[in-house]
């Protein structure tokens, strides 16, 4: 078969919905499957999915794209990163709903561990800072409080794994216990040094080493896929932020991508140096690819198109997300209505769990307009938060590569590339994360993936809006800090 014709499977596991995209070896998307499911909040902070809508969603979407004539080459998955599960070795059933990355419930624990004085020690090992959006104090929680769970996973009873893990167990042939350096990276358990599970934060959180699954680098073998009588092996892994950083071919030192989903992932690779940010941002592993490690520093956000669908589908402000863009006023005009994107706490550099969301300056005469652009302004300003503490060591911002659901609105965009001064480029296909996962698909099965034609979409600055944008960040900026005080 001519290279030009190999086929391969993406599986994009999301935090509200599964797709699988069959591309060609040129990246052009074949057929494509998506299925939303449903996340529940069972109190103010918690967010729970039933890891069988994960299972199911992509056995549907799977079915939708694959049929016996398909000759795919291989599989790459990409998934929601730092999400827990916990399942038992025996019945291979979980033991409790899947903690989603945004529940902020474990931020006690979180703040007991600062108080013994641990965060250095973790954040030197981990390069993450101590909070509940990883898996370790949301596998600690479930360990406390679900009844008979630690004395089963002290007997080596009980499985944690990330999405990705999950995936791999129960959909592969093979069944065994796996993840890859990206997704363990965002455990708080796993040593971003040495490569591997760190005794000392196990007893640290009080988790058995057994229930851990093996880390394999991301262009390793996982397993088989049976699906409608096709036997497709899995040659890749990736965390989604990570596999966007690959699917925008950021591939150098310096290269930088920002992912707008449910939240927003600013990433940039700094190539085999491990850099420490003191002011919030992440050291993290970019990928680990023909056995070379890349690291990167991420600024993570946790409400970005989740806004946009609270806009929709709570407020009613209008039917359909991509109807939003008649709501955004590209001026930066939001009549003094400032929003804070808090609806789970804030990420990046504030790492505040306990604020919540909200409107500041509304009046009578305030539209749906003023609120919409508002909502959108907070988006710019968060990631204008991160690119400002990037710049401060030593790394130039020439451009933004941007992807992700939410960069399908133009006007946002040009908001974007007007809040930070610099020029905004979006891909034809938008959909990095999934294309990542291709690419490490590829070059597992020794294709290459650098010369491949690309064709973007370019925002540049108006600096004419520059003063009214950067009057609107200091605005937005002092109400912040003065809520958060």
């Amino acid at each position: 078969m001519s290279n030009e014709l190999k086929r391969f499977l993406a599986i994009d596991q999301g935090t509200t919905s599964s797709r699988s995209i069959i591309f060609d070896s040129d990246l052009n998307p074949i057929t494509d499957s998506q299925k939303e499911y449903d996340l529940t909040y069972p109190e103010d902070g918690w967010v729970e999915l039933n890891p069988d809508d994960i299972v199911n969603t992509v056995a549907y979407t799977l079915n939708n794209v694959i049929n016996r004539n398909d000759d795919i080459e291989a599989c790459g998955i990409t998934n929601q990163r730092e999400t827990t599960i916990v399942w038992s070795r025996i019945t291979g059933e979980p033991i409790y709903p899947g903690i989603v990355w945004q529940d902020r419930r474990t931020t006690k624990i979180c703040s007991q561990l600062k108080l013994e004085g641990h965060e250095e020690k973790v954040k030197q090992k981990t390069g993450l800072v101590l909070d509940p959006y990883f898996s370790a104090t949301k596998i600690q929680w479930i360990l406390d409080n679900v009844k008979g769970a630690r004395k089963k996973a002290n007997k080596g009873e009980l499985m944690f794994g990330t999405v990705d893990s999950y995936l791999i167990y129960k959909l592969t042939n093979e069944k065994k216990h796996l993840t890859d350096v990206t997704n363990a990276s965002r455990t708080l358990l796993f040593n971003i040094h040495s490569m591997e599970w760190d005794e000392d934060l196990m007893n640290l959180f009080n988790i058995p080493m057994s229930m851990m699954p093996e880390v394999k680098d991301c262009d390793s073998e996982f397993g088989t896929l049976s699906i409608s009588d096709a036997e497709i092996p899995i040659k890749g892994v990736i965390g989604d932020q990570q596999a966007a950083l690959v699917g925008q071919n950021c591939f150098k030192d310096g290269d930088m991508k920002s992912t707008y989903g449910t939240g927003c992932f600013l990433m940039v690779n700094t190539n085999q140096n491990i850099i420490s940010v003191d002011e919030g941002l992440l050291t993290t592993v970019a990928y680990k690819i023909n056995n070379e490690v890349h690291y990167a520093i991420e600024g993570s956000i946790y409400s970005c198109g989740n806004i946009i669908k609270w806009l929709r589908d709570k407020m009613k402000f209008f039917e359909n997300s991509k109807d939003s863009e008649d709501f955004l006023r590209k001026d930066g005009n939001s009549n003094n209505v400032l929003f804070l994107p808090a609806f789970n706490g804030l990420g990046a550099p504030y790492w505040n769990s306990e604020i919540r969301g909200g409107f500041y300056g509304i009046t009578q005469d305030t539209s749906i307009e003023d609120m919409a652009t508002a909502a959108f302004q907070s988006v710019a300003f968060q990631t204008k938060d991160i690119t400002n503490i990037i710049s401060l060591y030593d790394i130039k911002i020439q451009k933004l590569l941007v992807d992700g659901g939410m960069v399908s609105n133009k006007t946002f965009c040009q908001v974007l590339a007007d809040t930070l001064q610099i020029e905004i480029v979006k891909p034809k296909n938008v959909e990095s994360t999934a294309i990542g996962a291709c690419k490490i698909a590829m070059l597992s099965s020794g294709i290459s993936v650098e010369n491949l034609s690309k064709n973007e979409i370019s925002y540049k600055v108006n600096k004419d809006r520059r003063d009214v944008y950067f009057r609107n960040y200091s605005k937005w900026q002092e109400y912040l800090l003065n809520t958060i005080k």
